[in-house]
């Protein structure tokens, strides 16, 4: 077993351990911005723990490339879509005020 070979099992654990904990506060929190907090740290954190595992397992190859690409997207686009279901669970919320 090489040292890569570790460091890619690592951090592969520590990106399923990030995950399963994003997942349990999903379950857990009361209120639909709670859940949003944990469903935007879901996207990122174990996104990159796994997109390092890869380029250490492939490097540059076409499939490190797609893995960047991928991850590239979800950094991007997470922020606009936790934005958009933020909003419309506030104007649902306000709606069921009145």
């Amino acid at each position: 077993m090489h040292l890569s070979d570790l460091a890619v099992d690592v951090l592969l654990g520590l990106g399923v351990a990030a995950e399963l904990l994003c997942v349990a506060g999903v379950l857990l929190m009361r209120t639909t911005f709670d859940r949003l907090h944990f469903v935007g740290a879901a996207t990122s954190v174990p996104a990159f723990l796994v997109l390092v595992a890869v380029l250490i397992r492939v490097h540059m190859s076409a499939g490190g490339l797609q893995a960047i690409a991928a991850v590239g997207l979800l950094f991007l686009l997470n922020p606009a879509l936790l934005i958009a279901t933020a909003q419309a669970a506030r104007r649902i919320e306000e709606a069921e005020e009145t």
